[in-house]
């Protein structure tokens, strides 16, 4: 006759019991938040995509041609299309109370559909070799500096502040360099995007796992699925915006031919 045997106490095998369930409803929150941002990126990619080589890219953009290569610029449409996504982030952020279960994720779905027909203009200018390649280096970056920050002992929360700063400061470089018009500040400007977004993928990361357990214990489900489409879209954001800026680095744009 075998006997187990648990030489803890009741209350540290009950806490050990909590922890294993916190754990796994921290992976599993995880894991929707990045389906989540992987599904937005999907569907960004394939608007973006289709509008820029379909008839309704017209409706976007006009394309000249210069010396440099291919230059598309946006109609009315796209301007709107162009500022539409700055529209969502501000009523997703705002309304994260107000918003049901069912608006949150179609407003995301919305979100980002409307950023694909924002990106569209990318396909014109840059070859889509280089933008694929662009797109697996962003996933590397994204995908090492996010896992860091998921895993390490180090308190990045305390950079909350910084980080926010260096954001702010990196929109008021772009749109003072719309006047300049500076190769000098335009390149440090991409720079500094760079450096930002990869930041913020780590912070995010962490930011998630970090406040996880405080409302895990108290918010409903329905609250918590509604703050993983908050979380994709932090996270998505950072990918969208690293991309852009390592696509200035990095991509190669079409020949004037």
């Amino acid at each position: 006759m075998s006997f187990s045997r648990d030489y803890r106490s009741p209350a540290s095998a009950s806490g050990w019991n909590d922890q294993a369930s916190l754990d796994a409803g921290l992976r599993s929150y995880m894991l929707r938040v990045y389906n989540w941002m992987a599904s937005g990126l999907l569907l960004t990619g394939i608007v973006a995509y289709v509008i820029a080589n379909t008839g309704p890219s017209s409706l976007f953009f006009q394309v000249f041609q210069t010396a440099a290569g291919p230059l598309p610029r946006p109609t009315l449409l796209g301007d709107l299309a162009m500022l539409s996504p700055l529209a969502f982030v501000l009523v997703m952020s705002f309304g994260i109370n107000r918003l049901s279960l069912q608006g949150a994720q179609a407003l995301f779905w919305a979100f980002c559909a409307a950023m694909g027909a924002s990106l569209a203009s990318v396909f014109v200018i840059y070859t889509g070799t280089s933008i694929v390649r662009v797109f697996l280096v962003t996933a590397c970056m994204f995908g090492a500096t996010s896992l860091w920050g998921y895993v390490t002992k180090a308190n990045l929360m305390q950079f909350g502040s910084f980080l926010m700063m260096g954001l702010f400061g990196l929109m008021i470089a772009g749109l003072v360099n719309l006047f300049l018009k500076s190769p000098t500040v335009y390149y440090l400007y991409s720079i500094a995007g760079v450096l930002i977004f990869t930041a913020f993928s780590a912070f995010d990361a962490q930011r998630i796992r970090v406040t996880y357990p405080q409302f895990a214990a108290y918010e409903g489900p329905e609250m918590t699925a509604k703050r993983s489409v908050y979380d994709a879209l932090s996270l998505y954001l950072n990918f969208i915006n690293l991309f852009q800026f390592l696509l200035q680095f990095m991509g190669v744009r079409n020949s004037s031919d």
